[in-house]
């Protein structure tokens, strides 16, 4: 197979050649240019076998402190049927080396394990069985072509993927007897609505409830900046989704939407949402929307040892794990970037300085890492 990489550099036939393969949400061109305006270049591209289209991708690029220059990443990408992911993730390694010259290139693709989904309850033991294994198969050709898993992860591999191609009824039986009843109450309660955020002023009520989340919850949010961004560049493939009592927004889920795929980003629910479950109500009322548009899987985005994961897991009687983050190296300074990489993934998230500390002195990087760990623990 002799492949050609080729610019794609128009946003509607960019959006149809990844809606075309069954891409995901993140794949598509509002995604590259909302990360554009925090550092990063996107870049697509179409992957040709003579006049067929074999494979696609968004490439994002980070630029780096000397000497490594640039890192290259693909969000749950690309987009290949699986015979021709080997030589599609080949092909693109060649050529952004030959283009861009960055680090590494690090691929996070919506490609399922071959042993998933597994049952509720089970998937902790037979993840652990199963990774334990030699790869084969295709993945045993992407491990051939230069690529390694890495255990520095951006997404969260292990999620809950809900099949939309089922009706209502059947997806309603999934959820444990105590949700089915919780969404069933919201779905009654007085004066509730449940619908898409249209105007200014909901969206600023959606923002605050995000923060106070957060808050509670202890994890960190982006900007409100950069939910605006969400919605101004993704457009219709955005879609903010609510529960009302009266004028109030008390709960919500913002999702980003391909052809195949919904992929909830975020969702938040203030006290009074809570003492009402509308939460529940929400979640299977944004199944039900996203399933009216055609589209075929709603994706809850990750799965930890949380509350907000225990929440999720109420919806399905079993979890899906994806492969996971892939990388090939690219450069001869792969390895001092290797051994920075995870305090060089924290610092792309708080800025550049924090980037070139790990760069200077990746071992350095490494000890504060650990020191880190065992303030942690010492904590527990």
């Amino acid at each position: 197979m002799s492949l050609a990489v080729e610019p794609v550099l128009d946003r509607t036939e960019w959006d149809a050649i990844v809606d075309d393969a069954g891409g995901h949400p993140l794949q598509l061109w509002g995604w590259g240019e909302l990360k554009a305006r925090y550092e990063w270049t996107a870049h697509r591209y179409v992957v040709r076998d003579g006049d067929r289209v074999v494979g696609s991708a968004q490439v994002l690029l980070r630029r780096l402190p000397p000497p490594f220059r640039s890192l290259a990443y693909v969000p749950r990408g690309p987009q290949a049927a699986e015979g021709d992911r080997a030589a599609v993730l080949s092909a693109l390694a060649d050529h952004v080396r030959r283009e861009h010259g960055p680090v590494a290139l690090t691929v996070e693709p919506d490609w399922p394990e071959p042993f998933s989904p597994m049952p509720k309850g089970e998937a902790d033991d037979i993840a652990e069985a199963e990774l334990a294994k030699p790869v084969t198969g295709w993945l045993a050709q992407v491990e051939a072509a230069g690529f390694r898993r890495s255990a520095s992860t951006g997404l969260i591999p292990r999620t809950l993927v809900v099949d939309l191609t089922r009706d209502e009824d059947t997806i309603l039986k999934e959820l444990s007897s105590s949700t089915r009843q919780n969404v069933r109450k919201s779905f009654r309660a007085e004066n509730v609505r449940f619908g898409e955020v249209t105007t200014d002023a909901d969206l600023e009520q959606v923002l605050a409830i995000n923060r106070e989340t957060a808050r509670r919850a202890d994890f960190a949010v982006h900007s409100d900046d950069y939910h605006r961004g969400i919605r101004d560049l993704m457009g219709e493939r955005s879609q903010l989704l609510a529960a009302w009592e009266g004028d109030e927004v008390v709960a919500f889920v913002w999702l980003v939407v391909s052809a195949e795929t919904a992929f909830e980003l975020y969702g938040g629910v203030n006290p009074r949402g809570m003492k009402l479950r509308l939460n529940y109500g929400l979640k299977f009322h944004a199944m039900k929307h996203v399933k009216a548009q055609g589209v075929e899987r709603y994706d809850f985005n990750g799965l930890l040892n949380d509350g907000i994961s225990d929440f999720k897991r109420q919806f399905a009687k079993h979890e899906d794990l994806l492969v996971g983050t892939w990388e090939k190296p690219l450069s001869p300074l792969y390895p001092a970037f290797a051994t920075a990489l995870p305090l060089v993934r924290s610092g792309l998230k708080r800025g550049l300085p924090a980037v070139k500390k790990a760069a200077r002195d990746p071992r350095g990087a490494v000890r504060e890492l650990r020191e880190r760990d065992r303030a942690v623990r010492a904590k527990q």
